[in-house]
C-alpha cells in the first residue's frame, strides 16, 4: 500500500472535494466548507482509531501533521469564503485551494518517498494558480514565474536524490529506509550525494537566501493564499527532512549545508525584517528567517526542536496573516514600548536570561533527571528570551520581575513541549562541534544587529548598513535579473495594454 488506511482516508476527503468542485458549476464554497469540515473530523478521529487498533496505522509524526493540515485548511477556507465574496474567480480559487490541500494531505500521510516527492511538487502547481488569482496583476505573474523556476530546480534535485537512493537501497519506503540505515555507521558517496540533494531541494522550497524573493513578493495574492503559503506549504521542507532524519543524520555534508544556509538566512532575514514597516512584508521576512532557523535545527540534529518550531510557526503565521489588523496594533505597541538604551542593559538582559535558563533546567532535572538541553538549544533560548528584559530601567526590580515571569512561563512551556516532542520526532543526532560554534557566532551577530537597529539607529555605521538591510542586501535583484535573461516571463496582450495605460497615467500625474 502506498500509504496507510488512516492516511488514505484523510487524503481521499480532500481529493473527493476537489473532484466535486471540478464537476459542479455552483456551490463551490459549500463543497469546500464541507470538505474541510469532514477532513477535520477525520483528523481528530484518527487518534481514537489508532489507540483502539482498528486497522489504522499512522505514525505520531504524520498524525500530528494531519491534525495541523486539517485545522489550517478548515480555518483558511472559512476565512477565504468571506474574504473573496463577490470575486469573479471564486470557482477557480476553490479548485486550486482544494487541490493544494489534497497534495499536502498526500505528502504528510505517505510512507512512500516517491509519492511524497510527487505530492510536494504538486503543491507548487496548485499554489501557482493561487498566486496568479488576479491575472491582470503583472507583479503577481512575475512572482509566480520566479517561484515556478525555483520549484522546478528543487524538483530536479528531488529526482536526482530519489534515483541515487533507490539505486543504493532498492526501496522508496521510509520505514524500510530507516531500518536499513539504522545498521550503518557511514554512508557511501551516492547516499551522501542523495542527502545533499534532498537538503538542497528543501532549501529551494523553503525560500532560503538568495532565492527567497518570491516568498517576500507574494502579497499580490489574496490574504488566504499568503496564510496557506506561510503557515502550511513552505513548512513542508522541514517535514520531509525530519522524515529523512535517518539519512540526514549520517550525512555531514548535508548537515553543514543546512546549518550554514539556514543560519545565514535567519541572520540576514531577521535583520531585514526589523527595517520593514509594512506588516505583511515583515511577516514574509519573518517566515524566511524562521524557515532558516528550522533548517539549521535539522542540520544540528535537533529534530524535536525543529518539529516544535514547524508546528508553532504554522499556527502563529496563520493567525498573523488572517488577523493582520491586530498584528499592526501589536507591532505598534512593541515598537513604542520603553526599552533599554545602553550596552550595559543589553548585556544585563543576556546575563539574566542565561541565569534563568540554567536555573530552570536545574530545577526540572531535580524531579526529572532525564531532561536535558543540547548546547545549541540553550544558546537559542538565552538569545531568544533576552529581549523580554529590554526595559528602560533593566536593572530595576519591577523590570527584572516582569522579565523573569515572562521568561519562566515560556521556558516551562518549552520544556514541557520539548519532552513531549522528543517521543514523536526522530532521536537527537550527533552535533558537529564546528557547526555548533558557527551557530553560536551567528546568534551573537543576530543579537548585536538587533540591538544596533533598535537602539543605535543614528550611529554612522548603522546608517550606512541600514539601506542594505532594508533592500534585502540586493540578493533578490541579482536572481531576478538572471531569471529575466535566462527565462523571461511573458504577458498576454491585455496585461501589456494594462501596464502601458498604468505607465501613461503615472507619467501624466507626474507632469
Amino acid at each position: 500500500m502506498l500509504f496507510t488506511l488512516g492516511g488514505s482516508l484523510f487524503a481521499a476527503v480532500y481529493g473527493s472535494g476537489f473532484l466535486l468542485s471540478l464537476m459542479s458549476k455552483k456551490h463551490h464554497w459549500l463543497i469546500a466548507r464541507i470538505t474541510t469540515l469532514v477532513a477535520l473530523l477525520v483528523a481528530f478521529c484518527l487518534p481514537i482509531l489508532v489507540v483502539s487498533q482498528v486497522n489504522v496505522t499512522l505514525p505520531l509524526l504524520n498524525l500530528l501533521m494531519v491534525i495541523l493540515v486539517a485545522l489550517l485548511g478548515w480555518v483558511i477556507v472559512g476565512y477565504a469564503s468571506r474574504y473573496l465574496d463577490g470575486d469573479k474567480g471564486q470557482p477557480r480559487f476553490v479548485r486550486a485551494m482544494l487541490f493544494t490541500l489534497f497534495a499536502v494531505a498526500v505528502l504528510v500521510t505517505s510512507d512512500n518517498l516517491l509519492l511524497m516527492a510527487g505530492a510536494w511538487s504538486a503543491t507548487s502547481f496548485g499554489l501557482h494558480f493561487l498566486l496568479t488569482h488576479y491575472r491582470d496583476r503583472k507583479a503577481a505573474k512575475i512572482v509566480a514565474h520566479k517561484k515556478f523556476i525555483v520549484s522546478r530546480l528543487a524538483d530536479l534535485c528531488l529526482l536526482g536524490a530519489l534515483g541515487l537512493l533507490y539505486h543504493a537501497l532498492g526501496t522508496f519506503s521510509l520505514s524500510a529506509i530507516s531500518q536499513q540505515l539504522a545498521q550503518w555507521q557511514h554512508l557511501p558517496l551516492s547516499l551522501n550525494l542523495a542527502a545533499l540533494l534532498f537538503a538542497l531541494a528543501a532549501i529551494l522550497k523553503t525560500a532560503q537566501l538568495p532565492l527567497h524573493g518570491w516568498l517576500i513578493q507574494v502579497m499580490e495574492a489574496p490574504t488566504p493564499v499568503s496564510a496557506l503559503l506561510h503557515a502550511g506549504v513552505v513548512n513542508m521542507g522541514g517535514f520531509v527532512l525530519i522524515s529523512l532524519a535517518a539519512l540526514i543524520s549520517l550525512a555531514p555534508a548535508a548537515q553543514t549545508l543546512l546549518v550554514v544556509v539556514g543560519s545565514l538566512t535567519a541572520l540576514l532575514a531577521g535583520w531585514v525584517m526589523m527595517t520593514r514597516i509594512s506588516i505583511k512584508v515583515r511577516l514574509a521576512w519573518s517566515t524566511c528567517a524562521q524557515m532558516g532557523f528550522m533548517l539549521m535545527e535539522i542540520g544540528l540534529g535537533l529534530y524535536e526542536l525543529a518539529l516544535l518550531h514547524l508546528l508553532a510557526h504554522s499556527l502563529y503565521k496563520a493567525y498573523s496573516f488572517l488577523s493582520a489588523g491586530d498584528a499592526v496594533e501589536q507591532t505598534v505597541r512593541q515598537d513604542y514600548q520603553p526599552q533599554a538604551q545602553t550596552i550595559q542593559g543589553m548585556i544585563s538582559a543576556v546575563l539574566f536570561s542565561a541565569v534563568l535558563v540554567t536555573g530552570t533546567l536545574f530545577i526540572w532535572q531535580l524531579w526529572w533527571p532525564s531532561v536535558s538541553l543540547p548546547v545549541a538549544v540553550s544558546v537559542i533560548l538565552i538569545v531568544g528570551l533576552s529581549p523580554l528584559f529590554w526595559r528602560r530601567a533593566s536593572t530595576s526590580l519591577p523590570a527584572i520581575t516582569l522579565g523573569v515571569l515572562q521568561s519562566s512561563f515560556v521556558l516551562h512551556l518549552y520544556l514541557l513541549w520539548h519532552s513531549a516532542f522528543a517521543h514523536i520526532a526522530p532521536s537527537h543526532a550527533q552535533t558537529q562541534p564546528m557547526l555548533l560554534a558557527f551557530v553560536c557566532a551567528v546568534f551573537c551577530l543576530f543579537y548585536a544587529g538587533q540591538v544596533a537597529i533598535r537602539h543605535y539607529a543614528h550611529h554612522a555605521l548603522v546608517k550606512r548598513l541600514y539601506p542594505w538591510a532594508y533592500n534585502g542586501f540586493y540578493l533578490d535583484e541579482l536572481f531576478t535579473r538572471f531569471t529575466f535573461k535566462v527565462w523571461p516571463v511573458t504577458f498576454s496582450h491585455e496585461q501589456a495594454q494594462t501596464q502601458v495605460k498604468a505607465q501613461k497615467t503615472t507619467y501624466g500625474e507626474l507632469i
